[in-house]
């Protein structure tokens, strides 16, 4: 009897506190349940001010309001430190106000961090390769542009960016091979920048007294892209300085050809070629083939010039009021008529077209401008400084009223 009173009072104790243990546990669960809900509230009011200030950010940088994007940014990554794009927003806006060191230690920030996806990590070494870029550390840059491409091959914005630091030092060969590359990988035309590239190659290989491998350059130039003007100006030059007056001005007459827009450029030569060749028939051969090809003011100014200097004062005077009635605003065929008549004694021939100049001399000098992004420049070069872009650059034909001899490229 006193057996079985003791195995009911243990399991109905038993009992009890297995009861007691489950309400504990759920209690547990509950107030559990209760603190995280109160840190997640707190957490989510947290990264509500952090988001707040990540869009106030964004909103300062589309008013171009950099400096308070900066300090928006700054308070979202205090607030909440693991948002990957607030980082790297302020990485970029360090580096557009110049603050290399900074943006740096910002994208180096973001390389180190464990289990980042390989997409942003990329982003972020490429992004460094900028800083490095704007910070004028080249060659870090290079190695960090490289490290991209390790990992990404067909990376074209990473190839782009190497060119142009090669392009910037002038190391002509591996930036050719670089465009070799992104040609490989984009379709489009190439050749003509590679055909840029062997020309400058050739400038620094003439400079330096290598005169058979720039030779060698700017042939190769002409088998990738025979309508490089500058490789056929510079070419003829190469012939001139060995006398080989011929060759020169064959090279020359294919501007006219290829672009007759820009055959003053070959005009100028020719005038420092008129004191150094026996026989002038070539040039004045040159220069009545280009007035029949190509009538404009140019042209008809450097064959006024010819002719004036050959004694044939009338035929010059011809030749010059073509050019003005062609372009009328043509200061320098206006000034080398006065100057013509002057010395011929022809007074008031002279006073009369000095008066008709005064009027004109408030036009614009002559002008270029990108067609790819709208650049304006008083010199000619072949590849816009603003876009980047190779043979972009063109005469404005409402401004080429003067031409002046220092817009033209070297």
């Amino acid at each position: 009897m006193w057996e079985e009173i003791k195995y009911w009072f243990f399991e109905l104790l038993g009992l009890r506190l297995a009861i007691w243990l489950i309400l504990a546990f759920i209690a547990g669960l509950l107030v559990d349940r209760f603190i995280r809900s109160r840190r997640a509230e707190k957490l989510r009011r947290k990264m509500d001010k952090g988001d707040k200030a990540f869009f106030q950010g964004i909103q300062y940088i589309l008013s171009n309001e950099p400096d308070q994007a900066i300090e928006q940014f700054t308070k979202s990554v205090q607030i909440n430190s693991d948002t990957i794009e607030t980082y790297v927003a302020l990485g970029n806006l360090y580096r557009s106000k110049g603050d290399i060191e900074r943006a740096i230690r910002i994208r180096q920030g973001i390389i180190l961090r464990p289990n980042l996806d390989e997409k942003i990590r990329l982003r972020a070494i490429f992004d460094l390769g900028l800083d490095y870029r704007k910070g004028g550390f080249l060659s870090r840059a290079i190695s960090t542009f490289q490290e991209v491409l390790d990992s990404d091959p067909n990376n074209i914005e990473a190839l782009k960016q190497i060119e142009r630091i090669y392009e910037d030092v002038y190391d002509w060969e591996k930036a050719f091979e670089t465009r070799q590359a992104i040609s490989r990988l984009v379709k489009g035309e190439h050749r003509h920048i590679l055909a840029h590239h062997q020309t400058e190659l050739g400038k620094i290989q003439e400079k330096d007294g290598d005169i058979l491998r720039a030779e060698k350059s700017y042939k190769k130039a002409l088998s990738i892209f025979d309508k490089c003007v500058d490789v056929y100006l510079h070419l003829g030059d190469l012939y001139f300085s060995q006398q080989k007056h011929k060759k020169a001005l064959s090279a020359w007459k294919r501007v006219v050809d290829v672009a007759p827009q820009f055959t003053f450029l070959a005009y100028q030569r020719l005038e420092r070629a008129y004191s150094r060749m026996k026989s002038l028939k070539p040039i004045e051969d040159f220069l009545r083939e280009s007035v029949r090809k190509n009538s404009d003011g140019f042209t008809h100014l450097a064959l006024a010039k010819y002719l004036y200097g050959k004694g044939e004062i009338d035929s010059a005077l011809h030749q010059l009021n073509q050019a003005i009635k062609l372009v009328p605003s043509f200061l320098d065929a206006r000034k080398f008529m006065g100057e013509v008549l002057l010395k011929e004694g022809r007074n008031e021939e002279a006073l009369r077209a000095y008066k008709d100049l005064l009027l004109k001399l408030d036009f614009p000098y002559l002008k270029f401008q990108c067609s790819n992004c709208g650049y304006r420049t008083d010199k000619l070069v072949w590849k816009c400084p603003q876009c980047l872009k190779w043979d972009s650059i063109d005469i404005i034909k409402s401004s080429s009223s003067d031409l002046s001899n220092g817009n033209v490229p070297s």
